[in-house]
């Protein structure tokens, strides 16, 4: 059985962005009980048997995809080295990061993993992670040559960081309202007793996990973030238990005007979660040992703290965000990206080793994303903006040891990029995300809701997970 998939998906009429019930919006304010009614018809086609998490760790400032997964065979190796040989790792510090897969790449080609992601090598040999080759923000499937003569619409402001991290999480530009993880969670909400643990933020505000009526909820590494100074938390306001009672109070007490309160709501729901948070990650004794000063390993140990917890908390379907920054490496590159390599490689491996240890690893799938990739051509000691790049997804139920996707040719100016190594993806961001959110549980009906440009592919399912 060939593992190794071609991507390149014809044109197809767009199918446009349905519309979802307003009923569903009115109970998201409502009890977990009143939610489950009005959400019965908007999820009928979607699936929430059993528990599943899907975890996007994003690498903020554009990951350079040639220095995080190096083509090995000599042949690209050299070749690979004539537009950065000032960037370059040795070939023999790579071969013992030579990935190899089911089905061996075309034309005996071969990558290696970036030193610092050693880690990773054995749960990619284990068959539990994956590579996307040449992923990236698209409208619709785009050739060279309609790149070239504008004929397709292309996402807006290419290049800019703001911007595709925008069009990466949400299918949208900047200001998008909601992200394609929200979405997901809009149709598998009801399967879950607590709405406000849906959607999880360990990395602050995500455009990612807002959905039309799902709202993410927001952690730091150490859990919940509490309200100080109400009845409950340590110190009271102004040392005085009746102080603390009377504020809680002011903030939680029901008004007749409409923003006092949708004020009092948002602190009853705050309050409340914090409460059943601290609970039940009290409970919880983590058996894995996560790196210390690692701040990535900090956002995904209590992410498995909050997936040990799940059946305490009610969820059987969740999505995660965390990320790390420092990825726009115009200079000093060889200074730089090895060690974020490292951070993003031992942090995903304890992390893996976690579900293991959970008893998960088949309910969660890890996946990574990024602004966009960097280009081939260095600029001096770093690289600059670019368009596609390889991508990572990790788990139980990854299709694993394999390359989905076709490797880019090595060029500048070349048939797969639009200048300096720009890769022009073949496999969109849509793509990656709907055979996500298959493996989640959204219906083929409902897909158009989650990602409303997935119609103008014919392949949307990429099969890297079963």
């Amino acid at each position: 059985m060939s593992y190794f998939r071609n991507i390149n998906p014809d044109n197809a009429s767009r199918r446009e962005f349905l519309k979802r019930s307003a009923a569903l919006s009115i109970a998201a304010t409502a009890t977990p009980w009143a939610l489950t009614l009005a959400a019965m018809g908007e999820a009928a086609a979607a699936t929430s048997a059993g528990y599943k998490a899907l975890v996007c760790v994003f690498l903020y400032g554009g990951n350079d995809y040639a220095n995080t997964l190096i083509p090995y065979d000599l042949t690209s190796y050299n070749l690979q080295q004539t537009f950065r040989s000032n960037l370059a790792i040795s070939n023999a510090s790579l071969t013992p990061l030579v990935l190899n897969p089911v089905t061996p790449l075309p034309n005996a080609q071969q990558y290696a993993l970036a030193p610092g992601l050693d880690t990773l090598l054995p749960i990619f040999n284990a068959g539990k992670m994956s590579v996307l080759l040449n992923v990236g923000t698209l409208i619709e499937p785009t050739t060279k040559a309609q790149y070239i003569a504008k004929s397709v619409p292309l996402p807006p402001k290419l290049f800019s960081h703001i911007d595709q991290q925008s069009f990466w999480q949400s299918s949208q530009p900047q200001g998008a309202a909601s992200g394609w993880g929200g979405r997901m969670g809009d149709l598998l909400v009801s399967g879950n007793g607590n709405a406000t643990f849906t959607c999880i933020s360990v990395s602050g505000n995500a455009v990612l996990l807002s959905g039309k009526t799902v709202q993410q909820y927001q952690l730091s590494t150490s859990g919940s973030i509490p309200v100080t100074g109400l009845t409950g938390t340590t110190p009271k306001l102004f040392g005085s238990s009746a102080c603390s009672t009377v504020l809680q109070n002011l903030m939680t007490a029901p008004s007749s005007q409409l923003f006092e309160n949708e004020y009092a709501r948002v602190n009853n729901r705050s309050i409340t979660a914090n409460s059943e948070v601290t609970s039940a990650l009290a409970t919880v004794s983590l058996t894995t040992v996560f790196p210390t000063g690692n701040t990535l390993a900090d956002q995904l140990k209590i992410v498995a703290k909050m997936i040990a917890s799940s059946s305490t908390l009610g969820a059987t379907r969740q999505v995660f965000f965390v990320s790390i920054s420092g990825f726009d490496t115009h200079d000093s590159l060889l200074a730089v990206h090895p060690g974020l390599m490292t951070t993003v490689g031992s942090a995903l491996s304890a992390f893996y080793q976690a579900t293991v240890d959970l008893g998960v690893a088949n309910q969660v799938t890890t996946f990574t994303a990024s602004d966009f990739g960097r280009t081939l051509v260095s600029n001096n000691d770093g690289s600059d903006h670019g368009w596609g790049s390889h991508h990572f997804v990790m788990g139980g139920s990854v299709v694993g040891q394999s390359f989905f996707g076709t490797p880019p040719v090595l060029a500048n100016g070349g048939p797969d990029d639009v200048g300096q190594g720009r890769l022009l993806p073949t496999i969109s961001v849509d793509q990656y995300a709907a055979t996500l959110a298959k493996w989640f549980g959204v219906s083929a009906t409902d897909m158009p809701t989650v990602l409303p440009n997935i119609g103008n592919y014919s392949v949307t399912d990429l099969s890297f997970l079963v």
